[in-house]
């Protein structure tokens, strides 16, 4: 399976001049933890509500502070063509909770721990969903009816 199967797009991005507040409503807006910081389509960091927090306000930042002043530049990717079995080993071994996503050296997605932990139930779904049915031997009771 490809990365591009299972990851989010597109991504919430900013330009490296917004400022926090608008990062911030972006981040709420979207309900996302994080927001790839692009310039004309070239990735130049990632903003996560943690660097909002330690790095924005707990350095006493302003809301207007431009994104830049708390985004990470060094950001670690894959590419959408990619192995899912790629995006495993590179959240394994850096630690890291996201992924941004390129193709030809373009941002297109976000890939995120939770999106993997989606694609693993939804394997497991699929491997239990029969062996279930076959000890069951009777479809559970349907919703509101005693069981």
């Amino acid at each position: 399976m490809k990365i591009s199967e299972v990851m989010t797009a597109p991504p919430v991005c900013v330009a490296p001049d917004v400022p926090l507040s608008e990062v911030t409503r972006q981040m709420a807006e979207h309900a996302v933890g994080s927001v790839l910081v692009v310039d004309h389509g070239a990735l130049h960091g990632i903003v996560t509500d943690r660097d909002l927090g330690v790095r924005g306000l707990g350095e006493g930042l302003d809301r207007s502070a431009r994104v830049d002043r708390v985004m990470s530049p060094n950001v670690t990717t894959v590419d959408a063509a990619d192995e899912l079995q790629v995006a495993y080993r590179t959240f394994r071994r850096t630690g890291i909770r996201r992924l941004p996503v390129l193709e030809a050296g373009r941002v297109v997605g976000v890939l995120t721990i939770d999106d993997l932990f989606l694609d693993v139930f939804r394997r497991l779904s699929d491997l239990l969903g029969p062996v279930a049915w076959s000890v069951l031997k009777e479809p559970p009771p349907s919703a509101g009816s005693p069981g």
